[in-house]
């Protein structure tokens, strides 16, 4: 059975690979990300959408979590076995 600190040392090498998302879509993701949220900070709208974009990130997260069984397999598009590896 796995440690938190272990699960979290393998989600954190997972989240930073280059692998799983290329530097440029990184930069293009939080470009926009942040450029939404300062336009549209006001708008009534704007927590209940923010809510549920992150539950859907969750969501495909685990998904992926799940189908990889733990990143320690290929599937979709994400084959970065290293960065799955304790």
């Amino acid at each position: 059975m796995k440690t938190l600190t272990q699960i979290l040392r393998r989600e954190t090498r997972v989240i930073f690979s280059l692998r799983a998302q290329p530097l440029w879509f990184r930069i293009t993701k939080w470009t926009v990300a942040i450029f939404l949220t300062t336009r549209y900070h006001a708008q009534p709208w704007f927590w209940p959408s923010a809510g549920a974009l992150v539950a859907v990130a969750f969501a495909v997260h685990f998904f992926y979590r799940w189908q990889t069984h733990g990143w320690t397999r290929p599937w979709g598009g994400w084959n970065d076995l290293a960065a799955g590896r304790d």
